[in-house]
Order: structure tokens, then C-alpha cells, then sequence
């Protein structure tokens, strides 16, 4: 009889995992760090750590046919003359033309007008398919001042200033040069095909103070008529929004870092930043401690995928919810139809994040005109419009099942968490429990 030494069966580092060993071989053989575009793909505390409390005896549910639950929101209702109304709670966030495709801007456009909310026009200015099909359109107006011009200014609706963004808070956005078409490199005063890296601060402020002065500057060129947003990244929430609230925004926009991107390193959307469930109550708080909560509008975004995560924004004090890579995955992004031409880019589809290159199959990160022509505006108009009413359908099936007839009128109340993390940092009690970490030392009943 023979007798074989016994092994142990062979086992992978959890710390040295077969992604970073690829990265690791990847960085070795280029010497250059990793761009991609989307969000964080890490695990992190989010939305589904927590729970709706339904209503039972000690609260009392709304019929769904025949008890109205209201989504209406008025955003900018501070010191903006006309403030914007909304018929859901839910927008579209900024992605710019040269990130997306004249023919995805359209299709927000459309798609966000029939649902009665807002789109907004990201870095590198505003495109006439994008004003011509969106009723409401915010401006956003960021460090890199690429294809800002008064007069679009006044052409929109809302003003965006950006200081942050949660995919890369303190870094710049990315474009690079094979995405710098023509028309691309004209409306951002650009060379055609060359790499653009945007600023990571604006140019003619340093701080809160400076802020203060450029939100009335925008103020006057717009004859006080339009809300002027401040949207911050997920770093530091409650002393940004304080400061932003100083410097006289009407409405914070508040970015979390499961929030997508165009292109930036892959450094900053897995290890810089906070998710956005770390960030909505200290947002809140401070919002709260200046008595301005409901007063300055809040609207979270970062990784809000369904009307579940809106709802729950909602219940932990947000006026509103803003949507990017949810958007996109309506409108076609992603999409198991497309695998064929996924493989042949060497990923699959819902894992395709190349949207620097440019060579998107389904014609929205790509500025090439014969992948364009592949997104029908219209038709992708309308699966973003259908989307869009599926989630105010969520948020109002929630919002009833707690006994609500505004969708406003959600609250931590509402709520239990799964976990100690997201007790922690929803500030609502962990399940079966009154303890909030951090908060009370009870764990009773």
C-alpha cells in the first residue's frame, strides 16, 4: 500500500484576493494608476441595514386606492424668488455632455420632465437638446468654469455650485482626450483630443467666506430669481453644511461616495469619502441646530437605487433624493442585451465601467457618433420617465404602510436597523431594541 503525504487544501489570501493581485500585476506592467468611471464597489453600511416599522394598533396605515400620500417638493424656497416645484421627490443628478452623449442628456431631459422633476447639466455647459427637453434644468456651475457663460445661467432654472462630489471629494472630474470630440472640445474651450483633468477647487475662492460672495455675485446675475444649490461631498457633513447654510445656499446637495463618476482614480471611489448613510444625520443636525431643516432644502444622493432607498433618505430628514448611475442603467447602461459587445471590450454587462474610453455600446458614456445613434432619446426618455414612477410608487407605498399621507412626513420614527454600523450611523435603534449606538446606553424594550 502506498501511503501519500496529506496536504491542506489550498487557500487565498482575504487581504492579497485575486482583484488585488490583478491590480497589483496591472499597476507593475503600466506604472500607471487605474481610471474607471461608476461608483464604489466595495460593501458598505447602506439602505437595505434598515427597516420600515409598518403601522399596526400604535400606528394607523393609509389605503392605498383611495387615501392620497402627497410627493409634491418645493426646492429653493429660502431666498430664491421662484423656487422650484417638483412633482416627486426624486432628480436627476449632473452628468455632463462629454461624459454622456448628446443623446443621453435628451433622453434625461425627456424622461425627467414627463415623471415632473429636474435634470442637470454636469461639467462642460449646457446643450440645447438638453434645455429644449427638460421643463425643470439645473445649472451646475463647478471649478472647472468649463462652458459657463451668463446667459445659460440665466437659462436655467436652478444654480448648482459645486464644491464636492462623493465619488472623489477633493479630487477633480476626468475627461479624457478620446472623448474630446469636436463639439466637446469647442463648448469647453479645449484642444480636440487631449486629456482634461478639472480642477479640484475653484479658482477665485478659498473658503466659506468666499462662497458667500460668489452665491450673491450669481445672485445678482440672475436677478435673485433662481435657488442657488451647494452640493458637497461625503466628508465632512455637518461642519460643510453649516458653512454652506452661512454662505446663503437655499438648498445642499449632499453626495455620498457610492455616488458615480465619469472617470477619476480608482483610489478615490473605494477609499476616499463616506456612504451616504454616514452622512445624512450629522447633515441633518446641523441643519436642525441652525434652525433651517426644512427651511434650506436637503437633497442625498449616492448609490439611491429604488424607492426604498429614497424613502429611507426621506425618513432620516431629506427634502429629496437625486439619482446618476440608476439613470443610466434606465436609460440602457449595462444592459444583457449588449453582452456580445461587452466581451468583446473584455468585461460583461453590470460590470462595464470603462466610460473614460468612450467605446460604450450602449451610446451613453461615448461621444462617437455611430455608438450614439444606438440610444434612442425618446424611447429612452420614456424607460427613465417609467422608472421614475416606480420609485414615487415605492415612496408612497412606504410612506402609507406608516400611516403617512406625505411622503415629507417620514421620520427616524420609522425606522430600525439591521446592524450596529447602521444604528450607529442612521441614529435609528437596531432591531428588536431601543439602542442606538452612541446614542443611549439602553437596550431594552
Amino acid at each position: 500500500m502506498t501511503y501519500h503525504n496529506p496536504q491542506t487544501t489550498p487557500r487565498k489570501s482575504w487581504t492579497f484576493d485575486d482583484y488585488t493581485l490583478s491590480e497589483i500585476r496591472r499597476a507593475a506592467t503600466t506604472g500607471i494608476y487605474d481610471i474607471r468611471g461608476g461608483g464604489t464597489k466595495r460593501h458598505l453600511p447602506h439602505f437595505d441595514d434598515l427597516l420600515f416599522l409598518g403601522a399596526s394598533i400604535s400606528r394607523y396605515p393609509l389605503e392605498g386606492y383611495r387615501e392620497k400620500c402627497s410627493t409634491t417638493v418645493t426646492l429653493g424656497t429660502r431666498f430664491a424668488k421662484k423656487p422650484i416645484e417638483l412633482k416627486i421627490p426624486v432628480t436627476i443628478a449632473g452628468m455632463s455632455f462629454g461624459a454622456l452623449s448628446a443623446n443621453a442628456k435628451e433622453a434625461l431631459g425627456r424622461g425627467a420632465t414627463i415623471a415632473g422633476t429636474s435634470t442637470t447639466t454636469g461639467d462642460g455647459g449646457m446643450t440645447p437638446e438638453e434645455r429644449g427637453q427638460s421643463k425643470t434644468l439645473v445649472y451646475q456651475y463647478l471649478p472647472s468654469r468649463y462652458g459657463m457663460n451668463p446667459d445659460d445661467l440665466r437659462k436655467a432654472d436652478a444654480i448648482e455650485v459645486v464644491v464636492g462630489q462623493g465619488a472623489k471629494p477633493g479630487g477633480g472630474g476626468m475627461l479624457l482626450g478620446q472623448k474630446i470630440s469636436d463639439r466637446v472640445a469647442e463648448m469647453r474651450n479645449l484642444p480636440k483630443g487631449i486629456d482634461q483633468r478639472s480642477a479640484c477647487r475653484h479658482p477665485d475662492w478659498t473658503g466659506p467666506d468666499d462662497l458667500e460672495i460668489k452665491i450673491i455675485e450669481l445672485r445678482e446675475i440672475t436677478d435673485w430669481e433662481k435657488p442657488i444649490y451647494v452640493k458637497i461631498g461625503g466628508t465632512r457633513p455637518y461642519y460643510d453644511t453649516a458653512l454652506a447654510v452661512k454662505a446663503g445656499a437655499d438648498v445642499i446637495v449632499l453626495d455620498g461616495m457610492q455616488g458615480g463618476t465619469a472617470a477619476t482614480q480608482e483610489i478615490f471611489i473605494e477609499h476616499v469619502g463616506l456612504p451616504i448613510l454616514a452622512c445624512i444625520r450629522p447633515a441633518v443636525q446641523a441643519l436642525q441646530d441652525l434652525g433651517m431643516h426644512r427651511k434650506v432644502q436637503l437633497i442625498v444622493s449616492g448609490g439611491i437605487r429604488n424607492g426604498a432607498d429614497a424613502a429611507k433618505a426621506l425618513a432620516l430628514g431629506a427634502d429629496a433624493v437625486s439619482i446618476g448611475a440608476a439613470a443610466l442603467v434606465a436609460l440602457g447602461d449595462n444592459d444583457p442585451s449588449l453582452n456580445a459587445e461587452y466581451a468583446k471590450l473584455g468585461t460583461e454587462a453590470g460590470c462595464y465601467d470603462d466610460w473614460h474610453e468612450g467605446k460604450d455600446p450602449a451610446g451613453i458614456t461615448t461621444q462617437d457618433p455611430d455608438l450614439a445613434k444606438h440610444l434612442d432619446p425618446v424611447l429612452a426618455g420614456r424607460r427613465l420617465a417609467n422608472f421614475l414612477k416606480v420609485m414615487t410608487l415605492e415612496i408612497q407605498t412606504v410612506a402609507r404602510a406608516a400611516g403617512h399621507n406625505n411622503v415629507h412626513n417620514l421620520e427616524p420614527e420609522d425606522l430600525c436597523a439591521l446592524t450596529m454600523e447602521a444604528a450607529a450611523m442612521a441614529r435609528v435603534p437596531l432591531a428588536g431594541t431601543a439602542w442606538i449606538p452612541g446614542v443611549n446606553g439602553s437596550g431594552g424594550l
